[in-house]
């Protein structure tokens, strides 16, 4: 058995195409389990139902890790599952044994963590740069406070454009790639993540509950480090996403800023904790 754990915010549209690629997928059994943040309504509710009867309606948006963590506790009173595939609504699988290569991956290394080759147009890759040393993630605090500076002044977002302009003149952004064969014992992109049976007993939540959004990715990679976890990048296995969705809906009204202020103001959030359990060699 799969369970496959969908959070759902907002982008209706995208939740009922990630279920419709999952209930198209051949073999083993396997079961799909909603969680709304606190966004469907009466008539998205009854969508969601034709496709899967596990629903979980959360009261208010829990965000990612802890939103996510109530439908993978679900799922393991439930059904005590072999796997957990925790994927953003906004992806879709097309191949069609994508749990059969589940298993077979499994068979073969035994991993607590895997990720897939993950098809996208923007920066989702595997295997994921994860920050893991003290002054990389001071950097990258500093970096995102001086982003949120920027994004709050007119004068300063009228002079970061002319810059970026100039910039893209002289430089072309490089695109990620994912890697081209498999690899164990690296970190891995939050949109798709398939936990083994071994993990999800070893730890109370599956994924550290006190970050909102962003950099789960990291404290993943923590207890990977920490605890020796197995964790495997699997360019067999493929899935698309589309990326971002769910956030360009919710600020879709707004001024763009408005969104790039929130995106890092939750970052640096992130961040000041993942420094905390570092700097504590807190066990997660």
């Amino acid at each position: 058995m799969v369970s496959f754990i969908i959070l759902h915010y907002k982008n209706i549209k995208d939740t009922i195409e990630c279920i419709e690629s999952i209930n198209k997928l051949v073999n083993k059994e396997k079961s799909i389990i909603v969680v709304d943040n606190n966004t469907l309504s009466t008539q998205e509710e009854k969508s969601i139902l034709k496709l899967t009867n596990d629903l979980i309606k959360l009261t208010i948006n829990e965000g990612f890790a802890r939103g996510n963590n109530a439908g993978c506790e679900y799922a393991i009173k439930k059904y005590n599952p072999d796997f957990l595939c925790v994927i953003n609504n906004d992806t879709v699988i097309n191949q069609k044994k994508f749990i059969d290569k589940i298993y077979e991956a499994y068979n073969k290394t035994n991993f607590d963590i895997m990720g897939p080759k993950i098809i996208t147009e923007g920066d989702s890759v595997n295997p994921f740069y994860a920050y893991s040393t003290l002054e990389e993630i001071n950097n990258k605090i500093k970096y995102h406070k001086k982003l949120i500076k920027i994004y709050s002044n007119k004068y300063l977002i009228f002079l970061l454009n002319i810059y970026m302009n100039i910039k893209h003149l002289f430089i072309k952004r490089k695109k990620l790639i994912n890697g081209e064969t498999s690899e164990f014992n690296v970190a891995l992109h939050g949109c798709a993540l398939i936990f083994s049976k071994k993990y999800y007993k070893k730890y109370k939540n599956v994924f550290y509950p006190e970050t909102f959004l962003y950099h789960e990715e990291e404290f993943l990679d923590y207890r990977r480090r920490r605890d020796n976890l197995i964790t495997y990048y699997n360019s067999n296995l493929e899935i698309y996403h589309k990326e971002g969705s769910s956030l360009n809906e919710t600020f879709k009204e707004k001024n763009n800023y408005d969104k790039l202020i929130f995106r890092n103001k939750e970052i640096v959030k992130s961040l000041e904790l993942l420094k905390k359990v570092i700097q504590d060699n807190t066990k997660i």
